[in-house]
């Protein structure tokens, strides 16, 4: 076999294995980023439940101040 074909066969060897590796690579980056997704979309669904709790708290919150208030307004006019 001659140089230049030793050359070219090394050459396309590295290539091939140069490809080969850099696929596996890309797909294990894809893998991570689609899990990280998951772990993401599980983040996000717990934040927006803790926040309609919260709605909910401020809502029943707000139900009792107006209460007091109406209440105090009552005690305000009966005593005039």
């Amino acid at each position: 076999m001659s140089t230049v074909s030793k050359v070219v066969l090394g050459a396309s060897v590295l290539l091939s294995g140069a490809v080969v590796v850099g696929v596996h690579v890309q797909q294990r980056r894809v893998r991570e980023r689609l899990r990280e997704g998951v772990f993401r979309d599980l983040e996000r669904q717990n934040r927006k439940q803790e926040n309609l709790r919260l709605l909910e708290e401020q809502i029943v919150l707000t139900k009792q101040l107006e209460m007091e208030r109406s209440k105090m307004l009552m005690a305000r006019e009966s005593q005039q």
